[in-house]
């Protein structure tokens, strides 16, 4: 039985694999080759006035940007070489904690069933009302942050052949990584799922599920994204989506938690090197995380429920 689980398991993990691959290989590529142009420092140029609005200085556009294109390793990398206050460490560490690898999990989103705009305007307007909350809630952290943890910094590649290989090379790795990660949890999946141990997690997971607006079928969705990330949690929500008949109303209220609140315990320990206290970092993403999902399944629910009314009042008259 476990063979055949394996069997089943990889065969939907290279699956999954080649259906985000589609996506993450040629953005990857993309803005690899784009970190060589012009193309980010006028991005860069283009939102340091929108810095200045929310108390942070002109600097900490380079981290958002890098951490918004690229991911959190790219945004934590250009902060260690800045000096910040502690303040606008932690606050640029919120924002990016939001809205980082945008290109990618946005589009990743969509196969999922999400529509692109909704994505991006919850993680954009999370990480913008965030950082104007705690700009005037917080009055301390004036001081220069100490960083813990300095990396190594990369070789500058030269030359268009050099830039291309290496562009390549990220996007190879990309995929790769992916592959390494989602094979091996679809197989575990598959062999829960067999063993019908998965159905017994989503009971235990109902009254959480139930709690913030969706079905006890969503929650392998979302114990995925928790801990894996929207990009690898992807990969199952895509199987939950085709196997588990998990709706698109569940599906939407799901990643809208998750943009919120995903890859819990890597996001927040890669901010340590920062200095910063993670504890509150942490708990601001689940509180936000669980009060945007309360609201938008509040609103959903209620608009259903009104649509429902109106149908039957037509019905009947």
């Amino acid at each position: 039985m476990l063979v055949e689980s394996s069997k089943k398991g990889i065969v939907v993990g290279l699956k999954t694999t080649w259906t985000l691959g589609k996506v993450i290989f040629p953005v990857t590529l993309i803005v690899a080759l784009l970190q060589h142009t012009p193309v980010l420092p006028w991005v860069i140029k283009l939102i340091t006035p929108l810095m200045n609005l929310i108390g942070l200085s002109g600097d900490t556009a380079i981290p958002l940007v890098l951490g918004n294109i690229l991911n959190l390793y790219a945004g934590i990398g250009a902060i260690l070489t800045l000096d910040l206050t502690v303040k606008e460490v932690f606050i640029v560490a919120v924002m990016l904690s939001f809205s980082h690898n945008m290109i990618i999990e946005s589009s990743v989103a969509v196969k999922v069933g999400v529509k692109l705009w909704i994505g991006i305007a919850v993680r954009m307007g999370l990480a913008l009302i965030s950082a104007i909350v705690i700009n005037l809630v917080w009055h301390g952290g004036s001081e220069i942050a100490k960083y813990g943890m300095i990396p190594a910094k990369e070789e500058e590649v030269t030359g268009w052949l050099a830039i291309l290989l290496d562009a390549l090379q990220k996007a190879g790795l990309g995929i790769f990584q992916l592959a390494i990660i989602v094979i091996p949890l679809m197989i575990m999946i598959q062999i829960l799922k067999d063993l019908k141990w998965l159905a017994v997690f989503s009971k235990w997971m109902a009254p959480v599920t139930r709690m913030l607006g969706m079905k006890e079928n969503t929650s392998t969705t979302l114990a995925a994204g928790l801990l894996f990330g929207l990009a690898f949690g992807a990969g199952v929500m895509i199987q939950a989506v085709k196997e588990d008949g998990v709706s698109k109303k569940d599906v939407t209220i799901a990643f809208i938690f998750l943009v919120a609140c995903h890859a819990v315990v890597e996001d927040t320990l890669i901010f340590i090197p920062l200095g910063i206290p993670v504890l509150p970092l942490l708990l601001i993403r689940i509180g936000v995380a669980i009060l945007l999902t309360l609201i938008v399944a509040f609103i959903w629910n209620r608009t259903d429920m009104a649509k429902r009314k109106e149908a039957t009042y037509e019905h009947t008259s």
